[in-house]
């Protein structure tokens, strides 16, 4: 199920990246790589902070805007032992598949995902 758990301007994105830690700040280069299991900080306009736990993905990242996709994300305000384990628990396969991806498919499918939601955005 496709769900938006956060979408508004941002002054600065921290994200996990598989080479290490990712800061995006507006107006960076145009990006597209993994994200491994970790925190997504977003630091708003107003000094407001939002974090959500993804169990890895991708991130594009464009001057004006950064995109995760992850099966799995949760808000940390949501966050509890139990869903914490289940976050775990569905991510183990999800990172077993990424250790040897294809990365055409890979890069193909994200595209795909990528130009749907900006689709159902307009």
């Amino acid at each position: 199920m496709a769900e938006t758990l956060y979408s508004g301007d941002a002054a600065f994105v921290s994200v996990p990246g598989v080479e290490g830690s990712l800061g995006v700040y507006p107006g960076h280069t145009p990006l597209l790589t993994k994200v491994r299991e970790g925190f997504v900080q977003v630091r708003q306009l107003d000094g407001g902070q939002t974090r959500v736990y993804v169990a890895g993905g991708f991130i594009e990242v464009m001057p004006h805007a950064v995109t995760v996709l992850a099966d799995v994300a949760v808000r940390t305000e949501e966050l509890d032992a139990t869903r914490a384990r289940e976050a775990a628990s569905a991510a183990s396969p999800l990172a077993r598949e990424l250790a040897r991806p294809d990365y055409a498919a890979v890069h193909a499918e994200l595209i795909d995902d990528i130009s749907l939601r900006r689709l159902r955005r307009e």
